[in-house]
């Protein structure tokens, strides 16, 4: 890790009411047990951001902190409807608050490491964008030297090809993209057994396990 930490980590999330979260989880799990692997899963997340060196640490929350929320996380309150149009405003007010380079991450991928994290950050030295691909399609993290909202804003989320539609949209912008591995977002029970699996010491885990999965 280079010892002056270039980039920020920026968590986007939702507060993990039952109901509100997680709820392709429903069935088989009620509504109140996909809350908590949400939880689980937020709280891994924090983790591993609270672990990974940073110019600034924020979560862009939709909803109030919790208990979950440690110390050091800047809150700032997610803005728009859509998805493209809450990612593009938490890069942006993050980069308000700090303008250094942001690394953004969302609370489906509990198995993310500071490793994983301090390869995102320190890309972004040396790199204009850092891409991680979700299994389902989609992308796990997206890093960006200067962000701009032009490179999400239409951008299709949700959609089997969000993640080729994204990358896209980097490359037509000219932009030289570092890869991560592939992560497992938790959508669906087969994909929380599998993130269980690959993260036995997570607090996810841990939950998956107490509800007797």
């Amino acid at each position: 890790m280079s010892p002056h930490c270039p980039a920020q980590i920026l968590i986007i999330a939702k507060e993990p009411v039952a109901g509100r979260v997680k709820t392709r989880l429903t069935p088989p799990f009620s509504p109140r047990q996909a809350a908590a692997l949400a939880e689980a899963a937020l709280r891994d997340s924090l983790r591993a951001v609270s672990a990974t060196p940073a110019t600034q640490r924020l979560l862009a929350l939709d909803g109030l902190p919790g208990g979950w929320l440690p110390a050091g996380f800047v809150i700032i309150p997610q803005r728009g409807t859509s998805l493209d149009e809450r990612l593009a405003a938490a890069f942006s007010d993050a980069h308000r608050l700090r303008p250094d380079p942001v690394v953004l991450i969302g609370m489906d991928t509990p198995q993310v490491t500071p490793a994983l994290l301090g390869e995102a950050v320190d890309a972004l030295e040396r790199h204009d964008a850092v891409y991680g691909p979700a299994a389902d399609g989609g992308f796990w993290l997206l890093g960006l030297r200067r962000p701009d909202p032009a490179l999400l804003l239409g951008v299709p989320m949700s959609h089997p090809e969000t993640g080729k539609l994204q990358l896209d949209r980097l490359d037509q912008a000219g932009l030289d993209v570092h890869l991560l591995p592939e992560l497992t977002d938790v959508d669906t029970a087969a994909d929380a057994a599998i993130v269980a699996a690959h993260a036995p010491d997570s607090h996810f885990a841990a939950t998956f396990r107490a509800l007797g999965r």
